[in-house]
């Protein structure tokens, strides 16, 4: 199969055509990893890939035999170098498969390789000393956000049609937003962090995909959800496959938008002009939109700093056990400024302030539940801004202490962190585009706790409204020599 053809396929695609015998497995593999060699120097997006001994069972499942990348962070590959972007942890070889990879094994996903995230996913940007800066393939001298950023470009330039990703505070819907794509945070629960950990950043973090269309998503999320043996805790199962949700209409919806996001930080022109085309497709759906008025639970700078402390204080234990575990020093040979600061920070959170902050989760949690019982949708832009060009985040960050650092990061994506707070699903659809530049932009939605099949009715009307797997970033594999 030719790069060009290969790239116009989505994951269920591709997986139909291996289903049917058309191609082989192995002919996918080596499109994905010319694709990857074709167009990654521009972007900066796989930071290794490897052989496979993958032998999937066409037709076995929905995407058996897709080429698919993981995220060098929250999933380990027994044999495969797992670094979490960081010096900390070169070198580091996973010894044995973690429960979501073995779930990605048995979905027929052919698993070649890893991408890029920011040290220990501790931004909402790629720009790392150990990779280096990953680009947005829509404008090379963007951000492709993070701290998916390379799941996020990966996808966005055609090397595979869906990835592995995470998200602890927009992680894969910020990704989506500033490349185009199609990403779904689920509920807390609704896929195991086991064996290793019963949760990641109490409960804020889960595992998740991005994806050009719906219908992938859906397909990975029937695959990979459920608990795992030890688990803490579970989200309840859907009635039905989520695949089935994305071709049902979800019918008239009570949809709430919010334009200007929590803790003040004003939406651009660009992206309210977005959000109004948006909210007048959703109305020519026949869906009832106004605007809302949504309680946080509490202010914001109470919210800023209750995540930094959570922050804070995981990221100082991951520390700790990484310097342990490879014999390296805690200092700036190993860590970037604002790790180490954010690390230094977290030594200093005592139990009290940790648990007032889980108190603050509380409350967020609670204040949010009552909005969707009045509601059945929440939007929001997903980010206030557009892809915001390389090295944004950097200005001044090295004299930022660990709330310093999480005030930006928060202040930069305000919209997306609350939902992580509260554990529910949130996804960011790429509805529409800048009218200037062409950047994509996402609009986020937000459902009640457990309700996945809600949002993947709405996207599947949306992409079938006003589809946008048709349009193609400028570095793109399916025309690589393209400048």
């Amino acid at each position: 199969m030719r790069v060009a053809e290969y790239a116009g396929f989505d994951a269920v695609g591709l997986a139909e055509l291996v289903a049917k015998g058309e191609v082989a497995p192995a002919e996918l593999e080596a499109a994905a990893r010319e694709a990857a060699q074709a167009v990654d120097p521009r972007i900066n997006a796989v930071v290794e890939t490897w052989p496979t001994d993958d032998a999937p069972t066409p037709g076995s499942t929905p995407l058996a035999g897709v080429p698919f990348l993981i995220k060098d962070i929250g999933v380990t590959m027994a044999g495969r170098r797992t670094e979490l972007g960081s010096r900390l942890a070169a070198g580091f070889v996973a010894d044995a498969d973690s429960a979501l990879m073995r779930r990605f094994r048995q979905a027929g996903l052919v698993t070649f390789g890893r991408t890029a995230t920011p040290e220990l996913a501790y931004g909402t940007t790629t720009e790392g000393v150990l990779y280096g800066a990953t680009r947005n393939p829509w404008d090379p001298r963007r951000s492709a956000g993070g701290s998916s950023g390379g799941a996020g470009a990966a996808v966005a330039a055609g090397v595979v049609p869906i990835a592995h990703a995470t998200d602890a505070a927009g992680s894969l819907r910020i990704p989506a937003a500033c490349n185009g794509l199609f990403g779904l945070k689920p509920t807390r629960g609704r896929v195991s962090m086991g064996p290793g950990a019963d949760e990641v950043f109490n409960g804020l973090a889960v595992q998740g995909s991005v994806s050009r269309t719906v219908r992938d998503s859906a397909a990975l999320l029937d695959l990979i959800s459920g608990p795992e043996p030890g688990d803490p805790y579970f989200a309840e199962r859907p009635s039905g496959p989520y695949a089935q949700d994305v071709t049902r209409d979800p019918g008239p919806l009570r949809i709430g938008v919010l334009t200007q996001a929590w803790g003040g930080r004003r939406t651009t022109p660009a992206v309210a002009d977005a959000l109004s085309r948006t909210v007048a497709l959703l109305e020519s759906l026949g869906h009832r939109v106004t605007e809302a008025e949504v309680g946080l639970g509490a202010d914001w700078e109470e919210f800023v700093l209750a995540n930094a402390r959570l922050w804070t204080a995981n990221l100082t234990a991951s520390v700790d056990g990484l310097a342990a575990a490879s014999g390296r020093p805690v200092d700036s040979s190993t860590l970037e400024p604002v790790t180490l600061a954010g690390y230094r920070y977290g030594q200093r959170v005592s139990g009290a302030q940790f648990v007032d902050a889980l108190g603050i989760r509380n409350r967020v949690a609670r204040s949010l539940a009552r909005y969707f019982d009045a509601h059945d949708l929440l939007l929001t832009p997903t980010l206030p801004e557009l892809a915001v060009p390389l090295g944004t985040y950097a200005e001044g960050a090295a004299a930022l202490d660990g709330l310093g650092w999480i005030d930006r990061v928060l202040d930069r994506s305000p919209f997306t962190t609350v939902f992580n707070v509260a554990g529910t699903p949130a996804m960011s659809v790429p509805v529409t585009a800048d009218t200037g530049t062409g950047l994509p932009i996402g609009m986020q939605f937000a459902a009640g706790y457990g309700l996945e099949d809600r949002l993947f009715r709405l996207a599947g009307q949306l992409e079938r409204a006003a589809p946008w797997a048709e349009r193609t970033p400028v570095v793109w594999a399916g025309h690589p020599t393209r400048r």
